[in-house]
């Protein structure tokens, strides 16, 4: 089939790379998002999908709107059998959901209709969750909402945090995708309808989500740290300044403190929950760059007793 792809992160590359190198259909051309500002010196930066597009030698669309005349007329004139997502972060309207003949075929990280929305793997992460996947499906104007081509399954380990688990099922996503085009080529693939049990949703995660709650379970601490690492990045408050968490583990066998506070040792660094302690491994104070948790207790002098947060 003639394709367009369409996706902006670095987490949509693999699926582009397996497209590409698949040789049974010809990715005509890629849709992605406008250049955005990023460094020090905000300078404007095309998406990792535009670049790795660009040095493939293929054509780059990146309309600021996906409903622009320019783009639409674009779009059908190119005369995509199939256009295949992966994270391109537009809504499509209905008249660019109906130019290919078979649809916007979108790879979802997570097990439809579980974790509809902007953020699957990190909502899996932090509620708990043993098992996730990917799924293909059809775009239609509800929120992941369209009949499903196919799924595959991916363990949340132990220790994932959601950049781990999204580079694997970025990976295995991609086959997934192929495949899906394939089945859809031949004939031998059809879109199921989700059910309409098992729904949850997975909004974007802000800032002011990722703020870590003491009086928790050191277990959701856990999952909160992990599930918001590398974005957003959970954080906490130290004499008044925000500190992100980056790594940080269970301790069970310490019950001694009191939700938030800090027990500093030589090389360990502890914090109170609503169960037990969590070790704090990795750390990153304002302004700073991230360090050992040991190495940023000994410079900030923690006192007996010091707590973290509000």
């Amino acid at each position: 089939m003639k394709l367009v792809f369409a996706g902006t992160p670095e987490v949509a590359v693999p699926a582009l790379d397996a497209l590409i190198a698949s040789g049974r259909h010809e990715v005509a051309a890629v849709v992605t998002r406008p250049d955005a500002p990023a460094g020090r010196g905000r300078r404007l930066v095309a998406s990792p999908v535009a670049e790795r597009a660009e040095e493939a030698g293929i054509e780059v669309l990146k309309p600021v709107k996906p409903r622009d005349e320019d783009f639409l007329a674009r779009l059908r004139e190119i005369g995509p059998d199939a256009c295949p997502v992966v994270a391109y972060g537009a809504l499509l309207p209905r008249v660019a959901l109906d130019v290919p003949a078979h649809g916007w075929v979108n790879l979802h990280f997570s097990l439809l209709p579980a974790w509809r929305g902007a953020a699957p793997v990190q909502h899996a992460i932090m509620a708990g969750d043993e098992i996730t996947g990917a799924s293909t499906f059809l775009i239609e104007e509800g929120l992941d909402s369209g009949p499903v081509y196919g799924t595959v399954t991916e363990e949340v380990r132990r220790t994932d945090t959601s950049g781990d688990l999204l580079t694997r099922l970025a990976f295995a996503g991609a086959g997934l995708l192929v495949a899906t085009m394939d089945g859809i080529e031949d004939g031998t693939l059809k879109a199921v309808p989700q059910p309409a049990d098992g729904i949850t949703l997975a909004p974007k995660i802000t800032v002011e989500n990722a703020h870590v709650d003491w009086s928790a379970p050191a277990l959701r601490v856990d999952r909160m740290v992990r599930g918001c690492t590398p974005a957003p990045g959970a954080w906490t408050a130290f004499r008044g300044e925000r500190l992100k968490l980056i790594h940080a583990t269970p301790v069970p066998e310490r019950t001694d403190l009191a939700p938030a506070e800090l027990s500093v040792g030589k090389n360990n660094v502890y914090v109170g929950t609503g169960s037990y302690a969590v070790e704090l491994l990795w750390v990153q104070a304002q302004g700073k760059k991230p360090m050992r948790a040991a190495d940023w207790a000994r410079g900030v002098r923690i006192a007996s007793g010091e707590r973290l947060g509000a």
